[in-house]
C-alpha cells in the first residue's frame, strides 16, 4: 500500500478545498484497492451472478421474475451484497486504520468531514461498478431481464448504504471485520427476521424491500408490513447512509491514532 501523502499542494500556497476533496477520493482509488481486494470484491460478485444461475434451476414457482426474486432476496441481498460492501467498506478505512497509513490524511489539513464523505464516495464509486452490476447480471442470466433494472437500482443504493455504515464501524473500532459481520448477519439477519423495528434500520432488509417494489409480480413473502418498498425504501436507505456518515465524522474528529495493529 502506497505511503506517500494523498493531499499535495503547491509550496507556499494552501490547496483548495475542492482540490483537496478530488485528491482525497483519488487517492481512496488510487491506494484502498490493491489486486487483492479487487479479488475480494470481485469474488461475491461472481457468487451473485451464480444465484441468478441457480434461479433457472429452479422449477417449483410460476415464473422466472418470481424464482429470481425469491433467490435474490435470500442469496443476493441478504449475502452477495454486504459480504462485497463490507469488503470495499473496509477498504477504504478500516484496513488503512489497522495499519497505520491513515495518518497521512488523518494530518492533513482537509475537514474530517471531506475525508469522510470522500472516502465513502470512492468505496461507493467502487460498489455501484461492481455491485450493482452483478445483480442486474443475474437478472439476466436467470432469464428475467425485465427484473433486471430493479435489481440495479436496489443493490446499488443497498451497497451505497452499507459502505457507510461500514465506514462508521471503522471509525469506531478497528475490528471493523468482526463487528460488521456480527452486525449482518447476527443483529440484521436473526435480530431483524424477528423485530420488524431493526429491520427498517437495515440495508439488506431494505434493500430487499425496493427491490421487490418494483417488481411486477413480487412474491407475497417477500413483501413485509412494516417496512416500505420501492422508492421509500431508497429514501431510507439515504437516511440510514447519511446517519451513518454523520457519526463517522464526528467519531473522526474524536479518534486517537497509534501504530499499525498486531
Amino acid at each position: 500500500m502506497s505511503t506517500a501523502a494523498p493531499l499535495p499542494a503547491k509550496a507556499g500556497a494552501p490547496s483548495r478545498p475542492r482540490s483537496r476533496f478530488i485528491a482525497i477520493v483519488a487517492y481512496t482509488w488510487r491506494s484502498c484497492f490493491p489486486r487483492k481486494r479487487w479479488a475480494a470484491v470481485l469474488l461475491p460478485c461472481a457468487g451473485a451472478v451464480l444465484f441468478g444461475l441457480l434461479a433457472r434451476t429452479v422449477d417449483h414457482f410460476p415464473t422466472r421474475e418470481r424464482a429470481f426474486a425469491n433467490i435474490a432476496a435470500e442469496g443476493i441481498f441478504s449475502l452477495m451484497m454486504p459480504i462485497a460492501a463490507l469488503v470495499i467498506g473496509d477498504s477504504v478505512l478500516g484496513a488503512e486504520v489497522r495499519a497505520g497509513t491513515f495518518h497521512f490524511t488523518w494530518l492533513s489539513p482537509a475537514p474530517r468531514w471531506q475525508i469522510v464523505i470522500g472516502r465513502w464516495l470512492g468505496g461507493a464509486t467502487v460498489s455501484i461498478t461492481t455491485i450493482a452490476p452483478a445483480a442486474a447480471l443475474a437478472a439476466v442470466v436467470a432469464g428475467t431481464a425485465t427484473s433486471a433494472g430493479a435489481a440495479f437500482v436496489a443493490a446499488a443504493v443497498g451497497s451505497v448504504s452499507y459502505v457507510a455504515l461500514f465506514i462508521a464501524i471503522g471509525c469506531i473500532t478497528r475490528r471493523t471485520a468482526v463487528w460488521s459481520l456480527a452486525i449482518v448477519f447476527l443483529v440484521e439477519r436473526l435480530l431483524g427476521s424477528a423485530l420488524t423495528g431493526i429491520a427498517q434500520l437495515s440495508p439488506t432488509w431494505e434493500s430487499r424491500a425496493a427491490f421487490v417494489g418494483y417488481l411486477d409480480d413480487p412474491p407475497s413473502r417477500l413483501i413485509r408490513s412494516g417496512i416500505p418498498e420501492g422508492g421509500g425504501a431508497i429514501v431510507r436507505l439515504l437516511i440510514i447512509a447519511a446517519v451513518a456518515l454523520a457519526i463517522a465524522t464526528w467519531r473522526m474528529s474524536h479518534m486517537r491514532l497509534s501504530g499499525a495493529s498486531d
